[in-house]
Protein backbone atom coordinates (compact mmCIF):
# COMPACT_ATOMS: atom_id res chain seq x y z
CA UNK A 1 0.00 0.00 0.00
CA UNK A 2 2.24 2.74 -1.18
CA UNK A 3 -0.46 5.17 -2.28
CA UNK A 4 -4.20 5.74 -2.49
CA UNK A 5 -6.51 7.93 -4.56
CA UNK A 6 -9.16 9.75 -2.53
CA UNK A 7 -12.03 12.03 -3.49
CA UNK A 8 -12.86 15.13 -1.44
CA UNK A 9 -14.26 18.54 -2.31
CA UNK A 10 -15.16 17.41 -5.84
CA UNK A 11 -11.51 16.64 -6.64
CA UNK A 12 -9.33 13.54 -6.62
CA UNK A 13 -5.94 13.37 -4.92
CA UNK A 14 -3.17 10.78 -5.03
CA UNK A 15 -1.84 10.47 -1.48
CA UNK A 16 0.76 8.51 0.46
CA UNK A 17 1.69 8.41 4.15
CA UNK A 18 3.12 11.72 5.50
CA UNK A 19 1.96 13.73 2.47
CA UNK A 20 0.75 17.29 3.10
CA UNK A 21 -2.25 18.41 1.01
CA UNK A 22 -4.21 21.60 0.59
CA UNK A 23 -7.86 20.69 0.03
CA UNK A 24 -11.26 22.38 0.18
CA UNK A 25 -12.24 23.63 3.66
CA UNK A 26 -13.27 20.97 6.18
CA UNK A 27 -15.35 21.60 9.32
CA UNK A 28 -12.88 20.43 11.98
CA UNK A 29 -10.46 21.89 14.52
CA UNK A 30 -6.68 22.03 14.24
CA UNK A 31 -5.16 18.73 15.39
CA UNK A 32 -8.30 16.66 14.75
CA UNK A 33 -8.04 13.34 12.93
CA UNK A 34 -10.06 13.44 9.71
CA UNK A 35 -10.99 10.32 7.77
CA UNK A 36 -11.65 10.10 4.04
CA UNK A 37 -13.92 7.16 3.22
CA UNK A 38 -14.27 7.85 -0.52
CA UNK A 39 -11.20 5.87 -1.57
CA UNK A 40 -11.14 5.21 -5.31
CA UNK A 41 -7.89 3.22 -5.48
CA UNK A 42 -5.40 1.64 -3.07
CA UNK A 43 -2.12 0.43 -4.61
CA UNK A 44 -3.16 -1.95 -7.42
CA UNK A 45 -6.76 -2.36 -6.18
CA UNK A 46 -9.21 -0.27 -8.18
CA UNK A 47 -12.66 0.35 -6.74
CA UNK A 48 -15.95 0.09 -8.58
CA UNK A 49 -16.53 2.99 -7.81
CA UNK A 50 -15.05 2.80 -4.26
CA UNK A 51 -12.71 0.31 -2.60
CA UNK A 52 -14.61 -1.67 0.06
CA UNK A 53 -13.34 -1.14 3.64
CA UNK A 54 -10.61 1.30 2.63
CA UNK A 55 -10.03 4.43 4.68
CA UNK A 56 -7.45 7.23 4.68
CA UNK A 57 -6.74 9.02 7.98
CA UNK A 58 -5.24 12.52 8.12
CA UNK A 59 -4.41 15.11 10.76
CA UNK A 60 -5.73 18.63 10.20
CA UNK A 61 -2.81 21.07 10.27
CA UNK A 62 -4.45 24.45 9.54
CA UNK A 63 -7.27 26.26 7.77
CA UNK A 64 -6.60 29.55 6.00
CA UNK A 65 -7.39 31.56 2.89
CA UNK A 66 -5.65 31.10 -0.41
CA UNK A 67 -3.94 33.98 -2.23
CA UNK A 68 -6.29 36.39 -3.99
CA UNK A 69 -7.33 35.45 -7.50
CA UNK A 70 -8.25 38.46 -9.67
CA UNK A 71 -11.17 38.11 -12.07
CA UNK A 72 -10.97 40.78 -14.77
CA UNK A 73 -13.51 41.05 -17.58
CA UNK A 74 -13.32 43.55 -20.42
CA UNK A 75 -15.53 44.10 -23.44
CA UNK A 76 -13.65 45.72 -26.27
CA UNK A 77 -14.80 49.05 -27.62
CA UNK A 78 -17.65 49.31 -25.09
CA UNK A 79 -15.78 51.07 -22.25
CA UNK A 80 -16.81 48.17 -20.04
CA UNK A 81 -14.48 46.69 -17.45
CA UNK A 82 -15.13 44.71 -14.29
CA UNK A 83 -12.58 43.66 -11.68
CA UNK A 84 -13.29 41.28 -8.82
CA UNK A 85 -11.24 39.18 -6.39
CA UNK A 86 -11.75 35.84 -4.64
CA UNK A 87 -9.99 34.07 -1.77
CA UNK A 88 -10.82 30.38 -1.38
CA UNK A 89 -10.73 28.76 2.08
CA UNK A 90 -8.26 25.88 2.16
CA UNK A 91 -7.50 23.23 4.76
CA UNK A 92 -4.02 21.77 5.05
CA UNK A 93 -3.96 18.09 6.11
CA UNK A 94 -1.13 15.61 6.74
CA UNK A 95 -1.92 12.03 5.72
CA UNK A 96 -1.14 9.76 8.67
CA UNK A 97 -2.11 6.32 7.37
CA UNK A 98 -3.90 4.38 4.64
CA UNK A 99 -6.11 1.59 6.01
CA UNK A 100 -7.82 -1.36 4.31
CA UNK A 101 -10.09 -4.16 5.44
CA UNK A 102 -12.31 -1.96 7.61
CA UNK A 103 -9.53 -1.02 10.05
CA UNK A 104 -9.95 2.09 12.21
CA UNK A 105 -7.36 4.89 12.60
CA UNK A 106 -4.86 4.35 15.42
CA UNK A 107 -5.60 6.00 18.76
CA UNK A 108 -2.02 7.37 19.14
CA UNK A 109 -2.59 9.93 16.41
CA UNK A 110 -5.83 11.11 18.04
CA UNK A 111 -4.24 11.21 21.52
CA UNK A 112 -1.28 13.19 20.18
CA UNK A 113 -3.65 15.79 18.72
CA UNK A 114 -5.62 16.04 21.99
CA UNK A 115 -2.49 16.71 24.06
CA UNK A 116 -1.27 19.47 21.76
CA UNK A 117 -4.69 21.17 21.85
CA UNK A 118 -4.83 20.94 25.65
CA UNK A 119 -1.39 22.52 26.06
CA UNK A 120 -2.06 25.41 23.67
CA UNK A 121 -5.45 26.22 25.21
CA UNK A 122 -4.26 26.19 28.84
CA UNK A 123 -1.12 28.29 28.43
CA UNK A 124 -2.74 31.54 27.20
CA UNK A 125 -5.60 31.24 29.70
CA UNK A 126 -3.20 31.26 32.67
CA UNK A 127 -1.35 34.33 31.41
CA UNK A 128 -4.50 36.28 30.55
CA UNK A 129 -6.23 35.81 33.94
CA UNK A 130 -3.63 37.62 36.12
CA UNK A 131 -3.56 40.60 33.75
CA UNK A 132 -7.33 40.94 33.96
CA UNK A 133 -7.24 40.70 37.78
CA UNK A 134 -4.47 43.32 37.99
CA UNK A 135 -6.40 45.71 35.73
CA UNK A 136 -9.54 45.32 37.83
CA UNK A 137 -7.57 45.94 41.04
CA UNK A 138 -6.03 49.15 39.72
CA UNK A 139 -9.43 50.38 38.55
CA UNK A 140 -10.97 49.62 41.95
CA UNK A 141 -8.19 51.54 43.76
CA UNK A 142 -8.32 54.53 41.43
CA UNK A 143 -12.12 54.89 41.26
CA UNK A 144 -12.83 55.93 44.91
CA UNK A 145 -10.00 58.52 44.94
CA UNK A 146 -11.25 60.25 41.82
CA UNK A 147 -14.93 60.21 42.76
CA UNK A 148 -14.57 61.96 46.13
CA UNK A 149 -12.79 65.16 44.91
CA UNK A 150 -15.28 65.61 42.07
CA UNK A 151 -18.24 65.60 44.42
CA UNK A 152 -16.58 68.04 46.83
CA UNK A 153 -15.57 70.34 44.00
CA UNK A 154 -19.06 70.24 42.52
CA UNK A 155 -20.65 71.16 45.88
CA UNK A 156 -18.08 73.92 46.53
CA UNK A 157 -18.62 75.54 43.12
CA UNK A 158 -22.37 75.58 43.64
CA UNK A 159 -21.99 77.33 47.01
CA UNK A 160 -19.44 79.90 45.81
CA UNK A 161 -20.84 80.98 42.46
CA UNK A 162 -24.47 81.79 41.89
CA UNK A 163 -25.99 80.65 38.62
CA UNK A 164 -25.39 83.07 35.75
CA UNK A 165 -28.35 84.49 33.94
CA UNK A 166 -28.53 84.36 30.17
CA UNK A 167 -28.06 87.79 28.52
CA UNK A 168 -31.29 89.43 27.44
CA UNK A 169 -31.98 89.58 23.73
CA UNK A 170 -32.13 93.01 22.11
CA UNK A 171 -35.44 94.03 20.74
CA UNK A 172 -35.67 94.01 16.97
CA UNK A 173 -36.09 97.46 15.32
CA UNK A 174 -39.64 98.22 14.49
CA UNK A 175 -40.46 98.30 10.82
CA UNK A 176 -43.40 100.81 11.08
CA UNK A 177 -41.16 103.73 12.01
CA UNK A 178 -40.61 105.96 9.02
Amino acid sequence: MTFAVIKTGGKQYKVAANDVLKIEKLDAEVGDIVTFDEVLMVGDTIGAPLVEGALVAAELVETKKQKTVIIFKKRRRHNSRRRNGHRQLLTTVRITEILTGGAKPTIQAAAKADTTDAVTEKAPAKKAAPKADAAEATEAKAAPKKAAPKKAAAEGEAAEKPAKKAPAKKAAPKADQE
